[in-house]
C-alpha cells in the first residue's frame, strides 16, 4: 500500500506499477483505482499510476467542501510530484476526464496526451440525473450475491456482460457489512458536489479545446446516457485527429478491456511513445 500526504494534510492511495510512459489513471466520481483492473494487464510497456481521490477507496476521508475538481487536480499534480513524474499522459474515466480538461487548461505542460472514456465538454441531462439518485446512498443490495443479479438488470446500456464481471463490480465497490452493503467511499462526497459552490454541469468546451497540440482520444459506451452522439460529433469536428471508438453493448461507462476500446488505447499510447 502506497500513500503521500496532499497540502492540507489528507492522505491519499496510490498504486504504481511498471516502467515506460507514465499514465495516470483517474477514476470517476464515486470509484477509485479498482476502475483501471480490467485494463492494466493488457497494458505494456507503461507505468501505469492509479490514484484513489480524496474521500474514495483507501483515501482519507475530508472536509467535504474539499470534494472539487480543481482540489483534485492539485491532488493529482502533487501525486505527479512525489513520484518526481514531470509529465504524464492520463486515461480518465468520467470525472477524471473532466479532471484531465481541467489539467490541460492550467497546467498542460505536464500533459504528454489524454484518453477520456466516456466523458465529454457537454454531460447530458439523464446520465446527471442518475448519479443524483445514487450518489452518496447506500445501495438496497444485502448481499454481493444480490448486488450481482441486480446490477445486470439495473445498469442500463449494457449487454453480454457476465455475471463473473457484475460481482467483480459489486465487490469493487460495495462493503458487505451485518446490515447490508455499504459504498466504499465517504456519503458526504454527495454534500460536497450537490451542495458545493461548484456547478455540477459547467460549460467544459473552453476546457476540450486547451487540448490542442496534445495526443487526443476518446472511448464512448454506444448507449452511453452521460455522452451523446452529438457532443461527441462536436468533439471529432473540434479535433478531427482524436482517436475515438464506439464501444457496443456498454452504457455508461465501458470496461476498458473491451477490442474497441484496447485498439484506440494502444494507439494513442503509441502516438506518445
Amino acid at each position: 500500500m502506497s500513500k503521500f500526504t496532499a497540502a492540507d494534510g489528507i492522505s491519499l492511495h496510490y498504486s504504481d506499477e511498471g516502467e515506460g510512459l507514465p499514465v495516470l489513471c483517474l477514476a470517476g466520481l464515486t470509484r477509485n483505482g479498482s476502475d483501471f483492473d480490467y485494463v492494466a494487464p493488457h497494458l505494456k510497456g507503461v507505468r501505469l499510476i492509479r490514484m484513489d481521490y480524496r474521500g474514495r477507496g483507501q483515501s482519507d476521508w475530508a472536509d467535504p467542501s474539499t470534494y472539487t475538481l480543481p482540489q483534485e487536480g492539485q491532488d493529482a499534480l502533487a501525486l505527479l510530484d512525489h513520484l518526481g513524474i514531470e509529465k504524464a499522459a492520463i486515461l480518465g474515466t468520467s470525472r477524471g476526464g473532466i479532471i484531465a480538461m481541467g489539467l490541460a487548461a492550467a497546467v498542460k505542460d505536464r500533459l504528454l496526451g489524454v484518453c477520456m472514456n466516456d466523458i465529454g465538454p457537454e454531460i447530458a441531462e439523464p446520465g446527471l440525473e442518475a448519479i443524483k439518485g445514487y450518489l452518496g446512498r447506500r445501495p438496497n443490495f444485502k448481499t454481493y450475491d444480490e448486488a450481482t443479479s441486480q446490477r445486470a438488470k439495473l445498469m442500463a446500456g449494457f449487454e453480454g456482460v457476465p455475471e463473473t464481471r457484475w460481482r467483480e463490480e459489486a465487490q469493487k465497490h460495495y462493503i458487505e457489512k451485518p446490515d447490508g452493503l455499504d459504498i466504499n467511499y465517504d456519503p458526504k462526497l454527495r454534500d460536497g458536489v450537490l451542495s458545493g459552490p461548484q456547478n455540477l454541469n459547467p460549460d467544459l468546451w473552453p476546457f476540450f479545446d486547451a487540448l490542442a497540440g496534445l495526443p487526443l482520444a476518446l472511448i464512448r459506451g454506444a448507449n452511453s446516457d452521460l455522452l451523446t452522439p452529438e457532443t461527441t460529433a462536436e468533439m471529432v469536428r473540434r479535433r478531427p485527429d482524436m482517436l475515438v471508438a464506439e464501444v457496443p453493448g456498454r452504457g455508461h461507462v465501458p470496461f476498458l478491456d473491451e477490442p474497441e476500446s484496447l485498439l484506440v488505447i494502444k494507439a494513442w499510447l503509441q502516438e506518445m511513445q
